[in-house]
């Protein structure tokens, strides 16, 4: 048995017609993941962990178990980060950057709701501005105040479509964002 089975996370499939992330995508992404961590291997960040995707298949594994796993590598990625920023630059400039990142945020954050960020054509498809504006509120206070918002809660974020609504892509990048700062002080 070679290291990497010995050592392979393993996850619960998906049954009948309950679909999950594609089992050989899931693992290839999990070995690179490790290597890059554990040898250094091939460069990951803690970025390229958040922005990890797979297949929709049947018989996969099943999502939340999977998101669950990422979510870990990506602190672990994190903290490396951090630590590595700390101890080459210094503490007060890992903290300038992460303070500059939180004021463009909450720039956007605070602009007036229903104009926070860039629609999609009256006739596509984007999240809806409702519910974007109301995390956003919640968001904005966190980086205000400091009222609690935890990295899972981002991270579980999910909004519904509707059309005219909001770029996808842009709000993606604020969360993304919001969770770099997030891990960046934790």
């Amino acid at each position: 048995m070679t290291t990497s089975e010995s050592t392979r996370i393993t996850f619960t499939e998906t049954h009948g017609s309950e679909k999950g992330y594609d089992k050989r995508a899931v693992d290839a992404f999990l070995l690179r993941a490790r290597e890059a961590f554990e040898e250094g291997a091939e460069p990951m960040s803690a970025a390229d962990v958040r922005r990890a995707a797979f297949p929709i298949v049947r018989r996969g594994y099943v999502i939340t178990a999977v998101d669950a796993a990422l979510g870990r590598i990506e602190d672990a990625f994190a903290a490396r980060e951090r630590e590595a920023a700390v101890s080459s630059s210094g503490v007060h400039a890992w903290v300038g950057q992460t303070r500059e990142t939180a004021q463009v945020v909450l720039d956007r954050l605070s602009r007036p709701k229903g104009h926070r960020f860039d629609r999609v054509g009256a006739l596509r498809y984007g999240y809806r501005i409702d519910e974007v504006d109301l995390v956003a509120d919640k968001l904005a206070k966190y980086l205000e105040t400091g009222e609690s918002v935890t990295v899972e809660q981002v991270r579980a974020v999910a909004f519904r479509m509707q059309r005219g609504g909001y770029r996808e892509a842009q709000v993606d990048a604020v969360l993304d964002a919001v969770i770099e700062v997030i891990l960046a002080v934790a």
